[in-house]
């Protein structure tokens, strides 16, 4: 039913409640010559006469009582039915579904998720983890995370801040097998690979060369399609590993893992949030992303700056050569 029909139904039942159509007119905020408009419009919909009127008075006619008595009630319901969805959207309670890739991702998202149900206990997170580029409309989405390029739906997105790709390797690797000097010495080292889940295809390591991103493909000593579990091969002193700024800022700043070939560290690909309308959104998904965008825009917890970078692989290499003696 279009909501002008629903709107003359309204006017049809205020002008009885309240005894006139100028009343009812006045209660919905129309002129008097809108609402008999208004009126006669429904009535030739319907097909049938609703109301005698006159300049003083109005009265039902038999085919108006039906219609008013069916009506009111059904109207009533609508009004709850719209308040109650108004009342849901401005509390921060209920359902929020957010998708976000599962490559090492899950020390950026665990922290937000924490803060926001320990602020909002009502609101009910439903997390899909997939390193596949899923649809927005399919997913039924309210906040989501992307690595790489940005989505190209009609979509609100902001950038969060740079991933760095990073080659690591710990004290312990350092001291029993040493540490690469240079890009090519990696063919001579243990080294990792990712496997992407979606694709299943082998990731090449990406170096930044005077300032062009090239491709270097390493054989693997270690293989794995979960970031995670590749992380722990580095940290265990197995392999060098290519990890991302999301794995390895925090591992690097607590000297548990040692930065390696440092000039050549990208940070072509970003961290983006993306979303519907603001102006549609629920206050929950509004305040998740208020918080999103609090904690994480420009964030330096997951991104090195080169000096950082330079002086961790130095300090990551003298004290592990040291332990070598």
């Amino acid at each position: 039913m279009p909501i002008s029909d629903l709107r003359a139904i309204e006017t049809f039942i205020n002008a009885i409640e309240l005894g006139s159509i100028r009343r009812a007119a006045a209660a919905q905020g129309v002129s008097p010559q809108a609402a008999s408009q208004s009126l006669a419009a429904l009535e030739a919909h319907l097909g049938v006469r609703l109301l005698h009127r006159t300049t003083r008075s109005l009265a039902l006619t038999t085919e108006g009582q039906q219609f008013l008595e069916a009506a009111q009630p059904a109207l009533a319901a609508l009004t709850r039915a719209g308040d109650r969805v108004r009342n849901v959207k401005d509390a921060i309670a209920g359902p929020l579904r957010i998708v976000a890739p599962k490559y090492s991702f899950l020390p950026v998202l665990w922290p937000l998720l924490d803060e926001f149900c320990q602020r909002h206990p009502e609101v009910e997170p439903d997390v899909k983890l997939d390193d596949r580029i899923g649809s927005w409309v399919q997913d039924r989405a309210d906040v989501g995370f992307r690595i790489g390029l940005p989505p190209d739906d009609d979509l609100s997105v902001r950038r969060l801040f740079a991933m760095q790709l990073i080659a690591c390797a710990s004290p312990a690797y350092i001291a029993k097998y040493g540490a690469p000097n240079s890009i090519e010495q990696l063919a001579s080292h243990r080294c990792s690979t990712f496997r992407h889940p979606g694709s299943g295809r082998v990731l090449p390591w990406l170096f930044k060369v005077e300032g062009e991103v090239v491709s270097i493909n390493v054989h693997p000593a270690f293989a794995s399609n979960d970031a995670q579990l590749e992380t722990q091969a580095v940290l265990s002193g197995h392999v060098i590993g290519l990890l991302s700024g999301l794995s390895a800022a925090a591992p690097i700043r607590s000297g548990k893992l040692v930065p390696l070939l440092t000039q050549h560290a990208t940070d072509h690909m970003s961290v983006h949030v993306y979303y519907g309308s603001r102006a549609a959104q629920p206050s929950r998904v509004r305040a998740f992303i208020d918080l999103t965008v609090e904690r994480l825009v420009n964030s330096t917890d997951y991104v090195l700056d080169a000096r950082e970078l330079a002086m961790a692989e130095a300090k990551g290499r003298k004290k592990a050569s040291g332990k070598s003696r």
